[in-house]
């Protein structure tokens, strides 16, 4: 399948996740790791600045600020958000659930959801950040940048401490679970703790640095990524193909 093959070409929007394997934490550690991550994100740009407390209406959703980051709420958030099916025991092993948002409205919003506390070896934690539509937001441009992302993938790499994060189109994500099937995804930013080994040299423009003594981040390009220019899918699955050898991709 070539880029110019994709479903999601006239679409292609973009978000950043953080992924991390079991690892079992109370609301409280939950809580605590998303203060965190909430006061590292607001530096990065003023559009990630602002949280609010998930309410029936946007309207509403104002009346609840989260910022600057509430404990007690977020660890309230958490203890609600267990996982369970309709009228049965809470499943305990697959954490807690949360979702919230910046208070944006259609297309010129960022929204968090984050699993965290899940120590079932089947389902992986995760912290996802949607970020808003090129085209039809304001702040987009000026978001989906290379530098205010590789902030945002550095503060989830310091608040969840993840296995690996990835900032990306969901164009690009089709591609990469399209060909290859396997994680982590190699994506515009993609961050690997350095549990999961070390980064081999990479060809340029790739741009390669540590996250304090959590990992390491790579930066693919400096302009935005997309599926449209083939150099980027070139150099991406260039990348892929060098992580892989090094053991920092598993391979089929």
């Amino acid at each position: 399948m070539t880029a110019t093959d994709s479903p999601w070409l006239d679409l292609e929007t973009y978000y950043a996740g953080a992924y991390w394997s079991a690892r079992r934490e109370a609301p409280e550690d939950c809580g605590r790791r998303t203060a965190r991550l909430l006061e590292l994100l607001a530096p990065c740009d003023p559009f990630l600045a602002h949280w609010y407390k998930p309410t029936r209406s946007l309207k509403d959703a104002r009346k609840f600020p989260l910022m600057p980051p509430d404990m007690p709420t977020l660890t309230e958030m958490f203890r609600r958000g267990v996982n369970r099916e309709k009228g049965k025991p809470v499943i305990e092993q697959l954490g807690f659930s949360v979702a919230f948002g910046n208070g944006g409205g259609a297309y010129d919003s960022a929204d968090l959801s984050i699993l965290c506390g899940c120590y079932s070896e089947a389902v992986p934690n995760s912290c996802v950040l949607s970020l808003p539509t090129l085209g039809r937001s304001p702040n987009a441009e000026r978001v989906i940048s290379a530098p205010v992302l590789t902030e945002a993938v550095r503060s989830m790499a310091l608040a969840m401490d993840p296995d690996w994060a990835v900032a990306m189109s969901d164009a690009y994500r089709s591609l990469e679970i399209k060909d290859n099937n396997t994680s982590p995804w190699v994506g515009w930013l993609t961050y690997f703790s350095r549990q999961r080994g070390t980064v081999p040299p990479l060809p340029a423009p790739v741009r390669i640095e540590p996250v304090e003594d959590k990992g390491t981040l790579i930066l693919l390009t400096p302009e935005r990524f997309t599926v449209a220019n083939p150099e980027h899918v070139a150099l991406a699955r260039r990348v892929r193909e060098l992580l892989t050898r090094a053991g920092l991709i598993n391979s089929r």
